[in-house]
């Protein structure tokens, strides 16, 4: 399956699910246009944020149509107050006055994250204009990580013609524990399921397969899979693994004989994100792989971050995406 395969069996799944979409960033045109085409098409129903006279007009400005979408201004909505008191009562052990708190809700990204904790929106999409570390921010300030989940991370769909692998994490977590990299590796294989509707079969990887090397940075692998086992009996997982004995089935069954991963692993988990980064940029660059993502996950609700330079196709894709992970 190509990517472009992927990417519209991933609309118009998410399209079936009829769920709406908030994109916080109406200042953003590159917004808008994503708004006209996620509503054109049907894959949600879009929420965006801002003053309506002003998004209407800057939309009718570049020859977008906005009919069908939805705009909430933060500083004259009615839930203002109410989005104040609930993030003051969340932080004020840490010291927010509620001055303070309302003034962090009348920005989009914390106003959006509480409007996705609050249940107004199935998922939001942010990132064009905003930091990272911003939509990040907000993500875990308001809405918080899944139940059983230790991190936000990330992941990769990194697809090529006859296979799509999912690389975890690549982008978010700079040296997990093995807690932590055992949710990582629990995250990106629900969510490899969800976006390719695939049995997920995980590798933890390291530069040892099976007790070829003993080093405490394999320590680390081995306890996160056994902390995988013993978390999520239903999931398929191996480790630790060398890349080769993950993915080619003659390697895997010379290195990890009996082993139902080795040589068909589809999720990779990488020890940290050096190793994570550096493959899933070695795959793309040099293996032909196209990379989706990095996608968001850990938190309890789709709260998508998006890169700076995107376009509006990848606004679009994503927004797919976390519309299809929504409720899942």
């Amino acid at each position: 399956m190509s990517e472009l395969d992927l990417l519209v069996k991933i609309r118009e799944n998410a399209a079936r699910k009829k769920r709406t979409l908030l994109l916080p960033e109406s200042h953003d045109e590159r917004v808008l246009r994503a708004a006209e085409i996620i509503t054109r098409e049907g894959i949600g129903s879009v929420i965006t944020l801002g003053n309506e006279e002003t998004v209407r007009a800057a939309a009718k400005a570049i020859g977008v149509d906005l009919k069908g979408v939805r705009i909430i201004d933060p500083e004259k909505s009615e839930k203002l107050s109410d989005f104040s008191n609930i993030f003051y009562n969340q932080r004020k052990h840490k010291g927010v006055t509620i001055e303070e708190a309302r003034e962090t809700m009348k920005r989009d990204i914390f106003f959006g994250a509480m409007m996705l904790k609050e249940g107004m929106a199935h998922a939001s999409v942010a990132g064009s204009t905003a930091s990272t570390g911003d939509v990040m921010r907000a993500g875990i300030l308001c809405i918080g990580t899944k139940e059983g989940i230790s991190i936000v991370s990330s992941f990769f769909l990194m697809v090529y013609p006859d296979v799509t692998y999912s690389f975890g994490d690549c982008a978010v977590v700079p040296d997990p524990d093995a807690i932590q990299l055992a949710d990582i590796a629990i995250s990106t294989a629900d969510n490899h399921k969800i976006l390719t509707g695939e049995e997920p079969y995980i590798a933890m990887l390291s530069f040892s397969t099976k007790g070829s090397a003993k080093h405490k940075l394999i320590d680390k692998v081995l306890e996160a899979t056994a902390i995988v086992k013993q978390k999520r009996p239903d999931l398929k997982v191996d480790g630790e693994l060398q890349f080769d004995a993950a993915i080619v089935e003659s390697i895997g069954k010379k290195k990890s004989p009996g082993s139902e991963v080795a040589g068909r692993a589809n999720v990779l988990i990488f020890p940290d994100l050096q190793a994570g980064n550096i493959g899933y940029k070695i795959a793309q660059r040099l293996g032909g792989a196209e990379a989706v993502g990095p996608v968001v996950q850990g938190l309890k609700l789709p709260f998508f971050d998006l890169s700076r330079g995107c376009s509006v196709e990848d606004i679009v894709n994503t927004s797919a995406i976390a519309l299809l992970m929504a409720g899942n």
